[in-house]
């Protein structure tokens, strides 16, 4: 353990912890736009900075290991002095549409302009003006809204492993963007999702099929039904339907999504969705309920397996459920109905 001291206060921390980390594990809060624990720290964006007794310039806290005796000032005239200067660097190329950005009320940008007073920039913009691409089927990039933070290239490379976009160009220039700007449409684009769930800004953003502000929804936690690995996930309520999907940042998925979790939501609020069980009474479905359809079930299958044997009887299993769910339909096959008739569909 080693000791430091954060705003005055003395704390026992970890070994080999960054300062943003024993900053956070104290409950002391340090603002960031280009930090996730999931990635390794890049020390870009800089606001995080904090203000080292000894040290002769600011340090950035996401990528600065603690030591012994280390005196730690989160929030000092000459960090506050920074963050402001750093702030105003960034609306100088940032358009000032909070009132109409779908961001708006979780954009990180317009929380710490706030927390610092900051309306606008007193530098001149020099930064060329891009088109929003919206070629993708699920999301759209606006890079002029990007503040150059990275986070969406990391977890594009780091976590999910795709490569589809990358930094191009240098100074003023700099922008993300696919291989050779040809969109993210004609990119290796998988369409995760997952760069549009760690933008700090509204620079990455769904295309929403239904309107709503972020404090209009109310968060509902759920298990992903797509497939058995049991990601979590939160559906987006507003009036009683479902408008959007966001990671939940936990076990066993970590904040990461697939282009079916993260965007195919929309079969909920279908007219067409089944909702209830159907039993066909001469030639036509009728709705049911649970227990008339179990009650069906087995009274079919014990009749057909007194009349025809247990081998005529055969049990198909899915890739969208658990294993254990797997496992006990292939012993329920085995050892109830007594056959070894039982095969998993192994795909979606």
């Amino acid at each position: 353990m080693l000791k430091i001291k954060i705003n005055g206060s003395e704390f026992e921390v970890k070994k080999g912890l960054t300062i943003l980390e024993a900053c956070k594990e104290v409950g002391v809060e340090v603002p960031t736009f280009c930090h996730d624990d999931r990635l390794k720290p890049s020390g870009t964006c800089r606001i995080c900075v904090v203000e080292v007794e000894g040290a002769r310039n600011l340090m950035a806290a996401c990528s600065t290991p603690v030591t012994d005796g280390m005196v730690i000032w989160t929030e000092s005239k000459k960090v506050v002095d920074a963050r402001k200067e750093i702030l105003n660097l960034i609306l100088a190329n940032h358009p000032l549409d909070c009132l109409t950005c779908e961001k708006s009320g979780e954009c990180k940008l317009q929380d710490l302009c706030y927390k610092y007073g900051i309306k606008g920039s007193t530098f001149k913009p020099n930064k060329k003006e891009y088109d929003v691409d919206e070629s993708n089927e699920f999301y759209y990039s606006d890079p002029n809204k990007c503040i150059l933070c990275g986070k969406c290239v990391r977890v594009c490379n780091e976590l999910q492993c795709t490569g589809a976009i990358g930094f191009a160009q240098r100074g003023i220039k700099t922008h993300v963007t696919t291989p050779f700007d040809k969109g993210i449409a004609n990119s290796t684009c998988v369409s995760c999702g997952n760069c549009v769930a760690v933008c700090p800004v509204g620079a990455l953003m769904p295309k929403k099929k239904m309107k709503y502000r972020t404090w209009e929804v109310k968060k509902v936690r759920t298990t992903c039904s797509y497939c058995g690995v049991g990601c979590q996930l939160y559906l987006l309520v507003k009036d009683d339907k479902v408008v959007g999907v966001e990671p939940y940042f936990g076990e066993p998925n970590r904040g990461l999504l697939c282009v079916k979790g993260r965007f195919a939501y929309n079969f909920i609020n279908h007219k067409d969705r089944l909702k209830t069980p159907l039993i066909k009474k001469n030639g036509k479905f009728e709705e049911a309920t649970w227990e008339e359809a179990y009650d069906y079930i087995v009274g079919r299958l014990t009749e057909i397996k007194e009349k025809y044997g247990p081998d005529s009887i055969a049990g198909l299993t899915s890739a969208r459920c658990t294993n254990e769910e797997n496992y006990i339909m292939q012993k329920f096959m085995r050892a109830v109905i007594g056959t070894n008739n039982i095969d998993h569909c192994a795909r979606l």
